[in-house]
């Protein structure tokens, strides 16, 4: 059954069931002990770990049911969805996933105001005609799942398109096959993952994974390459790539090999990848299966990312000895990077953060203090780069080509409080030429927004960057309502970006607040290591200390302060509340990672230990047990009202995580706040989720942050403060 889009729809059916939803009871607790490194960890909550008992699932729903009751009687809910909607209604079209070919065919994900989802268009050049030739709404639109596409790939000549589509959101993906007429084919590829590749114009590669059972604990883990030639079934399928068919290559179970097929050299590259982002890569012998690899890229090299490739060269990203990166250049025919010279040195003012080369040299960005983005270009056998001037001031840079070898060179730029701007760059006369895919629009009330960027001393005397998004008429007196919002993993960096679902928090007078905390990639590569694994106490104390500077500061107060972040972020969230619960009114851990000492226990839990740890090593069970959020909660202590999500789809993290923590935390609990507990069992980890899905998660979100913070048009009647 397809989701209900229409608003009134929503919040009618929503309350007439709200009133009936009583307030459930406490799952009961059947402890686990387990010993690590000679240490007894009690697990009070073991038996949420089984999602078949219908015990555990019916708990699972009643929460559901009685969050989504209490969240559709807050009062300035739907005024905050409907501003949404109206903010996003004034763009006629927003498009995504652009792909150019050689021949300067457009194909790119396209949502109007009326689509729940992107669809796949084509057009002719840029200026060309546009045609709709699929949309995965009415793919198979009599059973009861969503479809979205996750993922296209159109081969060199643009005839044939593979299309990844998930159902809600459980990212396991089948690939159909559509011609440039929009006919779909007959055959379908179950099990595939990202990173498909046009081996030749009727063979792709693909990844598939073991198992559609994101419970299985081997779906992951020896992640096979196979090559599909059009017209045939999967069952005849070769495998192209394996650990098992080259051993000698040493990879392991849980490093994720892709193969892909670099049209501009024509040559076959194999990319071993984990969540470390130290690349290992090989290339092939020759473009024929069997053929013999040769490794280009060791892990102790330290290259971050995916090289920038051209007709006779190789550009690496390398962290190796240089926190803020560095840029080495490597010839084609000798591509090895004991081989490659450095053409660009590691920057003083801030880390690389992206780069792209064509024939004519190599263009880069680089970020100054997580929020100023600055693009310089450095030409072919010039040993100075120069810096190019933008159109305007910019939070964050983007730059993107064709598919193929070009000159040309697309560049993408916004900020907190800039929308998205797309140009080609002209690099004869050095201009910038407006090429919007997306339509441009204005935000009248998002112009009284004013950014502040400042440092904020953490615990240990580092400081932090922080980003302070607010209007300029909101009154600094303590009494605002104000929202944390981080992550703090991987290197990942938040922001800037531009996204008036979340800015419309600030239409009712609350402030955002983006620390930029050890653990991301903001200032480089000391900065992630900083918030990794034993380090990763920096991640949610930096949270602390902004929490801090900002009740000190006069910016809000603790009865006004909320916390939010999803995935990674839980730790972020959820170890901030259960280190310093005085600080915060309210917490929203999002599909958050709350019991990482379990984590290897779920099927995306061992390619994750490189970044937070793995419970074989003494002291890096230490640090998991430490940004375990469901072991740091204290029985008696008095907690900040709690909205807590899991997706039952949820490949990344599976929803018993969320479960524990949520059964725990109401258990424990001295003090009277709500905490609320909801599992969307149509929806996993937030991939793929449809425009309304996307919103109402938000919606609940700020306006159960509002009504905990005392904003007057978010207080419901008394029977629910009770």
């Amino acid at each position: 059954m397809k989701l209900i889009s229409n608003l009134f729809a929503i919040f009618m059916v929503a309350t007439m069931t709200a009133q009936q939803t009583p307030k459930p009871e406490l799952i009961a607790a059947k402890p686990a002990t387990d010993t690590y490194h000679g240490v007894k960890v009690v697990d009070d909550y073991r038996n949420l770990e089984n999602m078949d008992d219908p015990e555990v699932i019916n708990w699972m729903k009643e929460n559901s049911n009685y969050a989504k009751s209490v969240l559709n009687k807050i009062p300035g809910k739907e005024k905050l969805m409907q501003m949404m909607l109206d903010l996003d209604s004034r763009q006629s079209n927003i498009v995504s996933n652009l792909k150019i070919t050689e021949d300067d065919d457009y194909f790119y994900l396209m949502r109007k105001p009326e689509d729940e989802t992107g669809k796949l268009y084509r057009r002719s050049e840029y200026n060309g005609d546009e045609k709709l030739f699929f949309d995965p709404e009415k793919y198979k639109a009599d059973s009861d799942n969503n479809y979205t596409i996750t993922d296209f790939m159109p081969n060199e000549d643009g005839d044939m398109i593979a299309v990844m589509l998930s159902p809600n959101g459980s990212e396991t993906g089948e690939v159909i096959f559509v011609d440039n007429d929009g006919n779909i084919q007959e055959e379908t590829l179950e099990l595939a993952q990202f990173n498909m590749s046009w081996l030749s114009e009727d063979e792709l590669m693909y990844p598939k994974i073991g198992s559609a059972d994101i419970s299985d604990q081997t779906r992951q883990m020896n992640l096979k390459n196979y090559v599909h030639k059009l017209g045939t079934n999967q069952e005849e399928d070769k495998v192209i790539f394996s650990a098992e068919m080259h051993p000698e290559l040493n990879i392991s179970p849980v490093e994720l090999p892709i193969v892909i097929y670099d049209d501009i050299t024509e040559n076959l590259f194999t990319a071993v990848l984990t969540v470390d982002k130290a690349w290992r890569l090989f290339k092939a012998e020759n473009n024929k299966f069997p053929t013999t690899w040769t490794e280009i890229i060791k892990k102790e090299d330290m290259i971050g990312g995916q090289p920038a490739i051209t007709k006779n060269a190789m550009y690496y990203l390398s962290f190796k000895d240089a926190p803020n990166f560095k840029i080495l250049k490597a010839d084609l025919d000798n591509p090895s990077v004991k081989n490659a010279e450095v053409v660009v040195p590691e920057p003083e003012i801030g880390p690389i953060t992206g780069m792209y080369a064509n024939d004519k040299g190599l263009f880069y960005t680089l970020q100054q203090n997580g929020v100023k983005s600055r693009l310089f270009f450095l030409e072919d056998g010039s040993e100075e780069p120069r810096e190019i001037k933008l159109p305007f001031t910019a939070g964050s840079i983007s730059l993107s080509g064709k598919m193929s070898d070009s000159d040309d060179l697309w560049v993408n730029i916004s900020g907190w409080n800039q929308s998205n701007k797309r140009y080609r760059y002209n690099m004869d006369d050095d201009e910038f030429i407006s090429e919007p895919m997306s339509s441009e629009v204005e935000y009248p009330e998002l112009e009284n927004l004013m950014v502040e960027e400042i440092e904020v001393t953490s615990h240990d005397g580092v400081k932090v960057p922080v980003s302070i998004i607010r209007r300029d008429d909101v009154k600094m007196d303590n009494s605002t309502p104000t929202v944390i919002y981080g992550y703090g993993s991987y290197g990942n960096s938040t922001g800037p970006f531009f996204s008036p679902i979340i800015l419309s928090f600030t239409e009712f007078g609350g402030i955002l607040v983006v620390p930029h905390v050890r653990g991301g990639g903001e200032l480089g590569d000391a900065w992630h290591r900083a918030g990794q694994k034993e380090n990763k106490p920096n991640t949610w104390k930096d949270a602390i200390a902004t929490a801090e500077y900002l009740i000190d500061e006069g910016y809000t107060s603790p009865d006004k302060l909320s916390i939010f972040g999803g995935s990674a972020g839980g730790i972020f969230v959820g170890r901030s509340i259960t280190e310093r619960p005085d600080l915060f009114a309210a917490a929203a851990p999002l599909v958050g990672a709350m019991n990482n000492v379990r984590m290897e226990e779920t099927p995306n839990g061992p390619v994750n230990a490189p970044e937070f740890g793995t419970i074989k090593d003494k002291k890096e069970f230490e640090a998991l047990l430490e940004m375990d959020s469901y072991h740091a909660l204290e029985k008696g202590e008095e907690y900040p009202a709690m909205f807590i999500t899991a997706g039952m789809n949820d490949p990344r993290v599976i929803a018993w995580q969320p479960a524990k923590f949520a059964a725990k935390a109401q258990a424990y609990n001295a003090s009277d706040e709500p905490i609320l507990f909801l599992t969307d069992f149509e929806s996993g980890h937030g991939i793929g989720d449809d425009k309304t899905k996307r919103m109402e998660n938000f919606a609940d979100v700020f306006s159960f942050f509002y009504w905990q913070s005392g904003h007057p048009e978010f207080q419901p009647n008394q029977e629910l403060k009770n």
